[in-house]
């Protein structure tokens, strides 16, 4: 399996995160990735690429251009208003507030776009969102030329990030993209399968009135896990979108067996489906360590999960997204890319 992986995800490395009313190193941080890179060079995935370039056109087919603009310039127009820290709000819009004109101070502006404010921006923040969608890009790129999987290391993470917010850690929808690509040359159909343990809310929303996108994700109960808003089990699609979308919720505790019955239901929905095209959010922060979830998945459990996965039989791009007990993110992470590849 190839991997593609860039060394600017460096780039992006905020000072601090707002959790449990403190601020606490960023559980998002650059070790993730390099467990990650370390763990795949040590069980023989060597074959690993820089991706190159960001390839834009996919991006702002998909993505808002206000939010685009924003994200780009959102660094200097902090610094620029005298902003001493990094890019974090003080207020973010709530109901019944007004919504259809987006605030000229860039405090405000920052508001209107970000829908979680444990996720600042740094002055690298754009440059590792572009290459953490580049390396989802080019792994879509290898796949769609003839290879049966491809893993993009992404870093940042993008689940969480919608056509116009970003928040969760995650700042453009490295699968969404992904997906639209695989739509855009040819696949009349493209399934989603998020196994983060946080719900892939950015990439539900992204695709919800469609009928050609299938989104199954299987994640913490939206009552008591983050992003709390999203991830419903009656949550089933919108429109031309009604039947395509499939949350599991599931509550604290929850194990391997009750985990993988759901994993093996969405599985048997995207092949009855029809998909011709995977792409995974292989979050692995379902793990019984992790320091932001309640899951208790073991490191097995992953390795497992990998081989359910690959019965789909479909050309199939793994997209990182979330883990958060960094000495077992990459051994988690690698074990559901040896199972899929039967290592």
């Amino acid at each position: 399996m190839k991997v593609f992986f860039s060394e600017d995800h460096r780039l992006h490395f905020p000072q601090a995160e707002l959790s449990g009313g403190q601020f606490v190193t960023p559980y998002e941080r650059p070790s993730r990735a390099e467990y990650v890179y370390q763990r795949l060079k040590q069980q023989g995935l060597r074959d690993i690429a820089d991706p190159g370039a960001c390839d834009m056109a996919p991006v702002r087919a998909m993505m808002d251009p206000g939010f685009l603009a924003f994200l780009e310039t959102a660094w200097d127009q902090w610094k620029a208003a005298g902003c001493a820290g990094e890019v974090i709000p003080a207020a973010i819009p709530a109901r019944r507030m007004q919504m259809a004109r987006p605030p000229r101070n860039i405090d405000g502006l920052a508001g209107y776009y970000c829908l979680a404010q444990e996720t600042a921006i740094t002055g690298g923040t754009w440059g590792a969102a572009l290459s953490s969608m580049a390396s989802a890009q080019a792994a879509q790129r290898h796949v769609a030329a003839g290879a049966r999987s491809a893993f993009a290391l992404c870093r940042p993470p993008g689940h969480h990030a919608t056509a116009d917010m970003y928040g969760g850690y995650c700042f453009l929808n490295n699968a969404a993209v992904v997906a639209q690509m695989f739509r855009d040359q040819g696949a009349g159909r493209v399934a989603v399968l998020d196994i983060d343990f946080h719900h892939g809310n950015g990439t539900q929303d992204i695709f919800y009135g469609r009928g050609d996108v299938f989104f199954a994700s299987v994640h913490g109960a939206p009552e008591d896990a983050f992003p709390y808003f999203l991830g419903f089990a009656d949550e089933t699609g919108a429109g031309a979108g009604e039947g395509t979308t499939a949350n599991y919720p599931l509550p604290p505790g929850t194990g391997y067996d009750r985990w993988s019955g759901a994993l093996d239901d969405a599985i048997a929905r995207i092949k009855a489906w029809g998909a011709e095209a995977l792409v995974v959010s292989l979050g692995v922060d379902a793990y019984k360590d992790d320091p932001i979830s309640f899951f208790k998945l073991d490191s097995p459990d992953f390795a497992d999960a990998g081989r359910r996965i690959e019965t789909l039989g479909l050309p199939t791009v793994f997209c990182m997204e979330g883990g958060y007990a960094i000495e077992a993110v990459g051994i988690n992470t690698v074990n559901v890319l040896e199972g899929f590849l039967g290592a």
